[in-house]
């Protein structure tokens, strides 16, 4: 992959969406992880404003001192970014209070519950000034195994990653210079409040992954393989039917035309 050359691409269908859309720029969640790092950083290379927020719940510290440190390099690099930390644990707890008895108990939907929080958080912040929520979700995330929350951080105006395998985004991602800690950080989603990463949750790793899907999508099956590939084609399987209902439009029921006469 062309690596400076893609990024300038991104950057530049980024600015010329912008600036279609009318607005001033684009606001995105960071994390402290890869994606952000690298969908932030395309953002501001816009020279537009870019706001970052940081939203922690209940948040693991390592988490939190990436994302600060990245905010932090933003800054230095880029004077069209601004930077908010915005706590959001106490609305969580009110949350999950409210949901009481018997309706908080179940730790997947109070996991994407963190999820659908920020992305309130990020439209209340774009809509106020003005900016375009970016996604940072990558490839195989979006469109591979559906590892993300829907209308949680699946909830976005544009997404510039989308097309690049996690392996590609932590290319460009060094290219352009991006913290260390970012780039040698093993990839978590940050809901669960612990140190679960990614490989933990999904039973297999990016780069996995990414042969899984380029084999799904040449007509391959787990059948076809044996040992560790086929576990690995078996675990893309079954993520991508389990989510495939984030990856399509919204099912509308058509009412025919003659039931409106």
């Amino acid at each position: 992959m062309k690596l400076q050359e893609t990024a300038d691409h991104i950057t530049n269908w980024l600015k010329d969406y912008a600036l279609h859309a009318g607005v001033k720029g684009f606001v995105v969640g960071v994390s402290g992880g890869i994606d952000s790092a690298l969908t932030s950083t395309l953002c501001a290379l816009t020279g537009l404003d870019v706001l970052t927020l940081e939203m922690p719940i209940h948040q693991n510290p390592l988490q939190a001192s990436l994302g600060r440190a990245h905010q932090q390099w933003l800054k230095k690099y880029f004077p069209n970014t601004s930077h908010k930390s915005i706590e959001l644990s106490g609305v969580y707890d009110h949350f999950v209070e409210s949901m009481q008895p018997g309706g908080a108990d179940h730790e997947l939907s109070l996991a994407n519950t963190r999820a659908r929080l920020r992305m309130s958080t990020l439209y209340y912040h774009g809509q106020a000034n003005g900016l375009l929520v970016a996604g940072t979700g990558n490839k195989v995330e979006d469109f591979g195994v559906g590892f993300y929350t829907k209308y949680g951080d699946g909830g976005v105006d544009l997404s510039p990653i989308a097309d690049l395998y996690k392996t590609e985004v932590f290319n460009i991602a060094r290219e352009l210079g991006i913290v260390e800690g970012i780039l040698s950080a093993k990839p978590t989603d940050g809901l669960w409040g612990d140190d679960r990463t990614d490989e933990d949750q999904l039973g297999a790793t990016y780069p996995e992954l990414e042969w899984a899907m380029t084999q799904n999508e040449a007509g391959k099956k787990a059948s076809d393989f044996v040992g560790r590939e086929a576990e690995v084609m078996f675990i893309y399987n079954r993520f991508h039917t389990a989510n495939t209902h984030k990856m399509i439009p919204i099912p509308v029921c058509q009412i025919p035309k003659e039931f409106k006469l």
